[in-house]
């Protein structure tokens, strides 16, 4: 049922059949979930015709993506690139980078300005060599809890 709600939410009216297909269950199960939706009080709605489908009504927005905290990470370390500004998207990904964080929880949005100061990943080299970067893990896991590593050297 989420799967449907994010679906409308993001691509607007579709039939039972397309949301069938997309989920790969039975149109039937799509018109019981519909029927559990609006039970649960999402305002979705049916419009019968050739253009008819499934819609949620205007302005309907769900704060539930379903999004784990490690995927919004992952995200909120893309940043504009070079190669965006010289193609002529780099304030198109600022759009999209907005719109993403307007639908992150009001508990993350704190956050997303202290995780983008924290990690900047330069892509130029990055794996040119087969070294093995067996600390990465544990050098982003004392960054993301903001505590300090030290080396022990075997000099």
């Amino acid at each position: 049922m989420i799967s449907i709600l994010l679906f409308l939410q993001n691509r607007g009216r579709m039939t039972s059949r397309e949301l069938a297909e997309k989920l790969e269950v039975s149109e039937r199960t799509i018109h019981r979930d519909m029927e559990a939706l609006s039970a649960a009080g999402i305002p979705v709605f049916a419009e019968r015709g050739s253009n008819g489908g499934w819609a949620l009504f205007e302005g309907y927005r769900t704060n539930l993506t379903g999004m784990k905290t490690e995927e919004m990470q992952s995200l909120l370390l893309a940043h504009s690139s070079r190669l965006l500004g010289d193609l002529g998207l780099g304030d198109f990904f600022d759009d999209a980078f907005q719109k993403l964080l307007a639908a992150f929880p009001a508990t993350m949005r704190g956050d997303v300005e202290i995780v983008r100061q924290r990690i900047h990943v330069d892509g130029a080299g990055w794996h040119q060599s087969d070294e093995l970067l067996s600390e990465l893990p544990v050098v982003q896991e004392a960054i993301w809890e903001e505590k300090a590593v030290y080396t022990i050297s075997s000099r």
